[in-house]
């Protein structure tokens, strides 16, 4: 029963994390998939010199508050800086907050802040033509610290409720919801776009408004909510010898409390049976309760108190941890490249290649399908090495090349999708493993001590660092390429992805020579075995 309980437990926070944050991808993707459409609608209309400029000027062109499509471009360069910027002080925030508050309610509430936000930028703007650069970017700031609030909460609850042996294969999955995400997003803009982009603003927020009263009402942040325990036990359970203070269930009121199974020293038929009863702290008296002082549903789950809850760690302590700097710093340069796609890749392929804005918005899904793929990849390959960046840097390697083809792409839509597959491969499962994974592992390590918890904390941290990476890429992309052509982008891009492996490669020397050292031993037990066995052997057969 307690195992159907958990599964099922196990199975909603899986679905309720990973659609919260593809969610909020979808609503960021909104911006990106209808740059095209804003720019034509901040611009003055262009007038054919055959026919008569319709007059008053002033009244045909009243939407537009920019001279020229330039000046545009380098405006939703300061939005997304402006958007990155807010977003990656949030995830620092909202990271160290997250440890300290119920995960649900932040969660719920910034999904809900998120919403508004998006509609009024996108739709109450346009329907009320209300055109102003400096409430645009104050709405984008807020918007940033609202959506900041998703990823070291649902990376934290996952964390809580699965053990590291899995986690490679099983964040690798679940990583890919931001690709998710960013694919909902595309379809869903595409589908409305022909009625004007406020509707994509309007349809993308209306999902994530539905949402955030799922998580509300939904989702348990961690076991101990619920009374179970953990994968691992140094991170969600703990003894009562570690002395804190005790934790309230987030269901039920009941006061009683219940001695841990496997703490006590009765056998399993008696552990069972004292299991049903309840026990109080000051006389250790145990009292079978009846069936008028308890009713069938407090008969069938009863929530452990007796556990504590583990205090958070504090932030320089969090950034101190092993390997949390130098991936934070290698996060910084990936997500500059990442992120550059996410905001960029459908205004590139129709400025470089004269595609339909919708065809580019269809076509730029390719790269977030291919991250999928190769998130999953890299997560069980590296869950089979008990590594993590001895499978990382040799796929950095093989993005450079891969990036150094794409910029050659010719004007043909399926070449292009494969080369872009395979950066989105390479480029996007790293970046999804190094999100998810990876800042599990480190908010979950073993250096921390018994009543310690760094989870969110952590991830906060190395998102919040590649945040920041990704503010300075969205304001260099449109002028280098206003100033220098596309083909400069791409050269920074390179850039960035060798920089990223530099920061990462003590790591991967260290887990490279502590590889080395395990098949050695590996292979020296086997050997020492089969040579203990033949020793055997030869001695049965003298005895004979």
């Amino acid at each position: 029963m307690a195992n159907q309980r958990e599964l099922g437990h196990k199975t909603s926070v899986f679905f309720l994390t990973f659609f919260s944050y593809a969610f909020f991808h979808a609503n960021r993707k909104a911006f990106s998939n209808v740059k095209t459409s804003t720019g034509e609608v901040w611009t003055p209309s262009l007038h054919n010199s055959s026919i008569p400029a319709p007059k008053p000027d002033y009244l045909w062109n009243s939407h537009h508050f920019f001279a020229n499509s330039d000046e545009v471009v380098k405006f939703q360069g300061i939005l997304d800086t402006s958007f990155m910027v807010a977003y990656a002080t949030g995830l620092f925030l909202n990271g160290y907050i997250g440890d300290r508050v119920n995960m649900r309610l932040l969660l719920s509430f910034g999904m809900a802040s998120t919403s508004i936000l998006v509609f009024v930028f996108g739709c109450v703007c346009e329907w009320v033509t209300f055109y102003n650069k400096y409430f645009y970017c104050i709405i984008w700031i807020l918007n940033g610290l609202m959506q900041s609030t998703g990823w070291p909460v649902v990376v934290a609850c996952m964390g809580n409720w699965f053990g590291k042996s899995s986690r490679g294969l099983l964040l690798g999955i679940w990583g890919s919801c931001a690709s998710v995400g960013n694919i909902m997003g595309a379809l869903l803009v595409s589908s409305v776009l022909s009625y004007g982009y406020q509707y994509a603003f309007l349809i993308t927020s209306s999902v994530l408004l539905c949402g955030s009263f799922f998580v509300f009402f939904g989702l348990i942040p961690a076991p101990e909510d619920v009374g179970l325990k953990g994968p691992d036990d140094e991170i969600t359970y703990h003894s009562q010898e570690q002395g804190s203070e005790q934790r309230e269930p987030l269901l039920g009121e009941e006061e009683d409390i219940r001695l841990p199974r496997g703490n006590n020293n009765l056998s399993q038929d008696e552990d069972d049976e004292v299991m049903q009863g309840i026990f109080y702290r000051g006389d250790n008296r145990l009292k079978n309760p009846s069936a008028s002082d308890v009713s069938s549903a407090s008969q069938e789950v009863m929530y452990d108190l007796m556990d504590v809850r583990p205090t958070s760690l504090s932030f320089w302590k969090a950034c101190l941890l092993p390997g949390v700097i130098p991936y934070a710093l290698s996060y910084a340069f990936l997500k500059l490249v990442n992120y550059s796609f996410f905001f960029w890749l459908p205004y590139y392929l129709h400025n470089a290649f004269g595609w339909p804005e919708k065809v580019a918005d269809q076509l730029s899904t390719v790269y977030d399908i291919s991250g999928i793929v190769g998130s999953i990849f890299i997560g069980l390959a590296s869950d089979w090495l008990g590594k993590r960046t001895v499978v990382i840097m040799p796929m950095l390697i093989l993005s450079i090349p891969a990036l150094w083809f794409y910029q050659f792409s010719p004007n043909d839509k399926m070449i292009n999708s494969v080369l872009m597959a395979v950066v989105g491969f390479f480029t996007g499962g790293v970046s999804s493993l190094i999100s998810s994974a990876v800042s599990a592992d480190l908010g979950c390590q073993k250096e921390l001590s018994g009543d310690d918890k760094a989870l969110a904390t952590v991830t906060g941290v190395i998102d919040g660092t590649g945040s920041f990476g990704a503010a300075v890429g969205q304001i260099a992309v449109p002028y280098l390429q206003t100033s220098l052509g596309w083909h400069s982008v791409f050269y920074l891009f390179m850039i960035c992805i060798f920089l990223t492996a530099v920061c990462v490669f003590p790591v991967f020397v260290k887990e490279l020579r502590s590889l080395r050292c395990f098949c050695f031993r590996s292979c020296f037990i086997i050997c020492g075995a089969q040579v203990q066995t033949h020793s055997h052997i030869q001695k049965y057969e003298e005895d004979e």
